[in-house]
């Protein structure tokens, strides 16, 4: 596991009689982007949830940085950072107080805490609405605060559920940017996107889970060479070739 951040060995949820996740196995290199694709429902946000300590798995392990994911939970915590796709803010808060109140919850010093809340306010376009109730941000507002608090940590994985969802075109360059930038630190990032044209953009890799079993992980270029597909298929036709999507309709009967 030396240079794997992420290993993931059977791991399974059901809940009651239905299987969510189904026996996954996959590594992530430490310091990737990786695509964690599915359609809604795949099981993609449930696989986050147990990696991050949120749910506990029904069977199998994984290991975050070299530790069990079943013996050493409150470790991984001070090392992972997760942004979930429904975003858990105390909206009573200022932004500048959310974001104090995320650092000294990882332990890091007052002085420190203020320093690096007012230099992400700053990098993410937030510094004039830092005294802003979080009740009164927009949507993406909300979805770069959030990921503020993530980062304050400096932690060495990332779960990101849908980071892009309702940011617009320019902050949504600006987060970009900083995540290309993490990486290259080496932190590892765990990113689920419905927008496949920037997954395409930004993933060293991607898996791509169905009905709650992986069917392909790799390069975008290894995953075509292995289902015959050519150099210039998307990632979108590899996507619905890979959960055998019909997009095919009949027009609706009152158009046209």
């Amino acid at each position: 596991m030396d240079n794997n951040a992420i290993v993931v060995n059977g791991l399974t949820k059901t809940f009651g009689a239905k299987t969510a996740v189904d026996e996954i196995s996959f590594k992530v290199a430490r310091g990737r982007f990786f695509g964690f694709l599915g359609p809604n429902g795949a099981g993609k946000s449930t696989t986050i949830r147990m990696l991050s300590g949120l749910l506990r798995p029904t069977r199998g392990e994984a290991w975050i940085e070299g530790r069990p994911l079943r013996g050493d939970l409150l470790k991984i915590k001070e090392i992972i950072g997760i942004l979930p796709e429904e975003l858990p803010l105390y909206e009573r808060l200022t932004g500048a107080e959310y974001l104090v109140f995320a650092g000294r919850m990882y332990g890091l010093p007052r002085v420190e805490t203020r320093r690096r809340a007012e230099e992400l306010l700053e990098f993410l376009s937030l510094a004039e609405d830092r005294d802003k109730l979080i009740a009164d941000y927009s949507m993406g507002m909300k979805k770069k605060l959030a990921l503020a608090a993530v980062l304050i940590h400096n932690p060495r994985v990332l779960f990101l559920d849908e980071p892009l969802n309702g940011i617009d075109p320019i902050s949504g360059r600006v987060v970009t940017d900083l995540l290309r930038r993490i990486t290259s630190k080496g932190v590892t990032l765990f990113f689920t996107s419905h927008v496949l044209d920037v997954v395409e953009r930004l993933c060293d890799e991607v898996a791509v889970i169905d009905r709650g079993r992986i069917v392909a992980q790799g390069s975008l270029d290894s995953i075509r060479s292995q289902r015959a597909l050519g150099r210039d298929a998307s990632l979108e036709d590899v996507f619905l070739k890979l959960v055998s999507a019909d997009v095919t309709r009949e027009d609706l009967s009152w158009i046209g």
